[in-house]
């Protein structure tokens, strides 16, 4: 088979000297697509720290001890990218780690000095008949969490799942929750990465046991198709996931949590037209505290949450009057993430094709929100640089102002001039400020 692999070149002189073998997810991706990942995992015979000490000082690597107990090690190369993770085989037996593992596609063995595999477990073969079994069932009930990595593994590949194994993850699913919730993180971030991330939720949803990895479920589920929405809450946040056409996992995961404030502003007029005024706003609010549930980080929240609640917005802009200035104050607003919003407003559109939605209606949003995109790529450079053409000193000494909010104000509003492209240059500034930002701050 011979891997051509320049960084598993350089550890072969290392490893001669030990019984060790590539495994896992390396080798999977491997036999998928051919392509070369930079996670390597090793599984030693014995001596798997001793092995990772002299990789990380042959290579000049930094070692960290990732789990002392179990002899689990990782080597970080220097462009911080590529990283071995070393750990002693179960028992000291190849075989038996083999038999351990979580999933047959993962349990393949690859002697890199000998050129020889050792699949024990017909992994090769599942891969190619695509198809996720597990070697044994005893090996989930030892790690439940490897219950919703089967489902990760099923957005990452496409593959359908053994009968068997479906049946016993579905009758033991709820055993996740005495998994960390940093693990369960993990497993829910990498499914978001998968292509087949929108066909895995409908799967978990029909199993039922999607609202245990996401408790929200159980209250979207409730809200039916209406005349602006062809499918009922979940499966059109479900479809608005499908819909993300860039590959951002916190971007999909946003576009699965945008309806979420629904049904706790949910009203029915007497014509029969559903309202969920204020949904974006409430969604946002209720969204951060299911993520800090599930221990996504400050900045993941933030920026979720920031989807969540602009994820209308676009869409509000197309019968504006003075689009440009209405496109400026959103890119101001949105700012880098101009473009996710509107990636997410362009997938919730798609997704809600109601007996209300005419084609018009559906082309005119496509076009204004085209328009949108347009415009941010076009500011852009300014907003990577948001520099006013006058400093605030100039604006106060201008003014004869002292320190004060309003100057804050009035900079904001020449940065908006500028994003309008109605002020370009120092004098038109100078203009601006004099006879149109002050009269503007004061109504």
């Amino acid at each position: 088979m011979l891997i051509k692999d320049e960084i598993l070149d350089k550890i072969k002189p290392i490893i001669k000297n030990y019984k060790v073998y590539l495994v896992g997810g390396y080798l999977r991706n491997y036999f998928l697509t051919g392509e070369i990942s930079t996670d390597r995992d090793l599984v030693c015979q014995n001596n798997a720290k001793e092995l990772s000490f002299e990789i990380a000082e042959k290579l000049d690597a930094t070692f960290v001890e990732l789990d002392r107990e179990n002899e689990i090690y990782r080597v970080v190369l220097k462009d911080k990218t590529n990283y071995f993770d070393i750990s002693k085989a179960l028992n000291n037996s190849f075989e038996e780690d083999a038999k351990r593992r979580d999933f047959t596609i993962n349990s393949i063995f690859y002697d890199l000095i000998s050129d020889e595999l050792y699949d024990l477990n017909n992994g090769i073969s599942d891969i190619e008949n695509k198809i996720i079994r597990t070697p044994d069932l005893n090996n989930l009930k030892d790690d439940p969490l490897r219950l919703l990595r089967m489902y990760r593994f099923k957005s990452l590949t496409g593959f359908e799942i053994d009968e068997t194994l479906k049946k016993y993850a579905v009758q033991n699913f709820s055993l996740i929750k005495n998994s960390a919730k940093e693990r369960i993180n993990y497993e829910i971030i990498k499914m978001f990465e998968g292509n087949s991330i929108s066909q895995t939720l409908i799967e978990m949803y029909d199993d039922g046991v999607l609202e245990i990895v996401f408790p929200f479920v159980s209250e979207i589920k409730r809200v039916p198709p209406n005349s602006h929405h062809h499918l009922d809450l979940i499966h059109h946040s479900i479809e608005t996931v499908k819909n993300i056409e860039t590959n951002n996992p916190l971007l999909k995961i946003a576009a699965f949590y945008h309806d979420i404030g629904k049904p706790s502003v949910w009203t029915i007029e007497p014509v029969g037209r559903h309202r969920f005024i204020g949904h974006d706003v409430k969604g946002a609010e209720i969204a951060k505290s299911e993520l800090k549930d599930l221990k996504f980080s400050k900045k993941q929240i933030s920026y979720i949450t920031q989807m969540i609640k602009y994820h209308i917005y676009p869409a509000a802009l197309v019968n504006c009057e003075d689009k440009k200035k209405a496109f400026a104050k959103f890119v101001r607003k949105l700012g880098k993430n101009s473009l996710d919003v509107i990636e997410l407003s362009k997938a919730d559109r798609l997704s809600a094709l109601g007996s209300a939605v005419t084609k018009e209606m559906l082309d005119k949003s496509l076009s204004h929100l085209e328009e949108l995109k347009k415009y941010y790529l076009e500011v852009q450079s300014i907003l990577k640089a948001p520099k006013p053409l006058l400093s605030g000193d100039e604006i106060m000494n201008i003014l004869n102002l002292k320190p004060s909010k309003q100057v804050g104000e009035i900079i904001e509003k020449l940065l908006e001039a500028q994003l309008e492209k109605t002020v370009q240059t120092k004098e038109e500034a100078l203009e601006f400020i004099k006879n149109k930002a002050v009269k503007q701050l004061n109504g």
